[in-house]
């Protein structure tokens, strides 16, 4: 019978494999297949009328794998050799080359990387808008890596109405967060004097020393008033310095710390 001859191979596999290879596959075996009995040789006809080799391999596969090891997951995915159009690679050398060493160009950066939503619980739906959205360059203080400006690259595609209602939400964002938006036509050649022309009046005095936001306070908070953060308008919260010169003097903080960084002296505050 098959399976008589199947479990005469399997013994003759297990005796091939070192000593503390058998005592595993023995019990596999215990459990996979029962040992041979004389109630065996009452299978139907039909059963001998499989395929002997393709029924010796279907008990034998699980026997002959290695354990412990698994088929690699192959990954497809692969390195671009496009990341920057050529339009696109042009105007970032020349731009990069005006700039200087006090700015920083990034490339491609996601809007939802670039600006947050105020009131994020209220306004799932606005960080949903931006979440998908790129943005050509980003110009940042070398410094801080502040973002300081905005530029996008408009080819013949921005001409679709749809393309056109995208471009005008990004001014629109851009507006709101008062972050300067500058584009440029796509040529296959950029005047360096014109785009600085449009460049320099924007990034004037616009590099700084430190991470601290020097956004001018929009609201004059009375002593007893919890002023609103002048970039999110919500209600700041009172934080406490940890450490250094001034430590344990309080000051109000915007809620959306480290993505706002806007504080506020605690008026009549006395240090210590």
């Amino acid at each position: 019978m098959q399976i008589a001859n199947c479990y005469q191979i399997l013994q003759a596999t297990q005796h091939a494999l070192p000593a503390d290879a058998r005592s595993a596959r023995a019990a596999e075996a215990q459990a996979v297949s029962p040992p041979f009995t004389s109630q065996q040789g009452e299978i139907s006809e039909e059963m001998s009328t499989v395929s002997e080799k393709q029924g010796c391999l279907s008990i034998l596969l699980p026997f002959l794998r290695p354990k412990g090891k698994s088929v690699a997951e192959v990954l497809p995915y692969r390195l671009r050799d496009d990341f920057l159009s050529p339009a696109e690679f042009s105007f970032y050398k020349v731009l990069s080359s005006r700039l200087g060493a006090r700015f920083v160009v990034q490339s491609k950066v996601r809007l939802a990387d670039i600006f947050f939503v105020s009131r994020p619980n209220e306004n799932v739906s606005y960080f949903n808008k931006i979440a998908q959205r790129h943005l050509d360059f980003l110009v940042c203080d070398a410094t801080t890596m502040k973002p300081l400006l905005g530029i996008e690259l408009d080819d013949t595609s921005h001409q679709r109405d749809s393309r056109r209602e995208r471009d005008k939400f990004v001014e629109r964002v851009f507006q709101a967060a008062q972050l300067p938006l500058l584009r440029f036509p796509v040529q296959r050649e950029y005047n360096p004097r014109e785009i600085d022309e449009q460049i320099a009046p924007l990034l004037k005095d616009k590099v700084v020393s430190s991470g601290v936001s020097q956004t001018a306070s929009a609201l004059t908070p009375s002593n007893n008033a919890v002023p609103l953060c002048p970039k999110c308008g919500i209600p700041m919260v009172v934080r406490t310095v940890k450490q250094g010169e001034h430590q344990g003097k309080q000051f109000y903080g915007c809620p959306n710390y480290p993505r706002c960084r806007e504080v506020k002296p605690i008026p009549f505050q006395k240090a210590g």
